[in-house]
């Protein structure tokens, strides 16, 4: 089955398993709106249970990454209903969880402006590449507004102490910074992006798609928890199944023979 997508967002599956996805609302430098959202939110569910899907690139096509929300969406949005309100935001709220659980490891290449939203959806990706020109803004105190849905993965990223700064001041952020502080993981030129890109993909590739998505899984369990037997155990039961997987076998076999792994289906 295949979904149908404006052209605002586009959408491909290479023979490899790399899905990649296209913010394309050029005229609004591919700023969301209702529509961008939603197809967003259908997009990643779609290419999360895609059985070929291996790796997830998110990208914009055009000058910028992202410039936000749209503010006529969010100009429309002020004069409807708290409910109203409310049940938007949770969209917006919900397209950032998805991508954050997204099943297999996912990468974002920023260039050009990345403001506002945009912020939640990179510090939502694994991995986060940037164009040395790249622009990052926590913008939203400037229209009398708060980055509200995208805050916990947003904090999550810089910490509470970098927030307070960069959440107050709406100042710009330059990709060396975001580097700092920890927004982005990798700095590349335009020229080598796509290289760049290629390298992190080829990495991931490589590597036992099982152990991919029980690795985020671990991740995911292991923030913030406190290390007590509960997490211990968690852990211990996850390796315990992990080796006596036919992925962890045949990745444990190729390398004792010194071979390239074959990996297998999991059952």
């Amino acid at each position: 089955m295949d979904i149908t997508l404006s052209s605002d967002l586009q959408y491909e599956i290479d023979q490899n398993g790399v899905a990649t996805l296209s913010l394309n609302r050029l005229d609004k430098h591919n700023a969301f709106g209702d529509q961008l959202i939603h197809e967003l939110i259908l997009a990643l569910d779609y290419l999360a249970n895609h059985p070929d899907v291996r790796c997830l690139l998110l990208k914009g096509n055009g000058e910028h990454f992202s410039a936000g929300a749209d503010l006529n969406w969010m100009k429309q949005m002020a004069e409807q209903s708290h409910e109203a309100n409310v049940e938007d935001a949770q969209t917006l709220a919900k397209l950032m969880s998805i991508l954050d659980q997204f099943p297999h490891p996912t990468i974002v290449y920023v260039h050009g402006w990345a403001f506002g939203g945009a912020l939640g959806l990179i510090c939502c990706s694994d991995i986060a590449i940037a164009d040395h020109h790249a622009r990052f803004c926590l913008s939203e105190v400037k229209l009398g507004l708060v980055p509200a849905t995208i805050a916990p993965y947003v904090i999550r990223s810089i910490g509470v102490r970098q927030a307070r700064r960069y959440m107050l001041t709406a100042e710009t952020i330059d990709a060396k910074t975001a580097q700092e502080l920890h927004i982005v993981h990798h700095l590349t030129s335009k020229d080598d992006a796509q290289a760049c890109i290629d390298r992190f993909i080829a990495q991931i590739l490589r590597n036992s798609p099982a152990a991919l998505r029980h690795a985020k899984e671990l991740i995911e369990h292991c923030d913030n928890k406190i290390i007590d037997r509960e997490l211990v155990r968690y852990t211990s039961d996850m390796i315990a199944n992990v080796r006596v997987s036919r992925q962890g076998q045949e990745g444990l076999a190729a390398f004792i023979e010194k071979r390239p792994p074959i990996w297998p289906d999991e059952e």
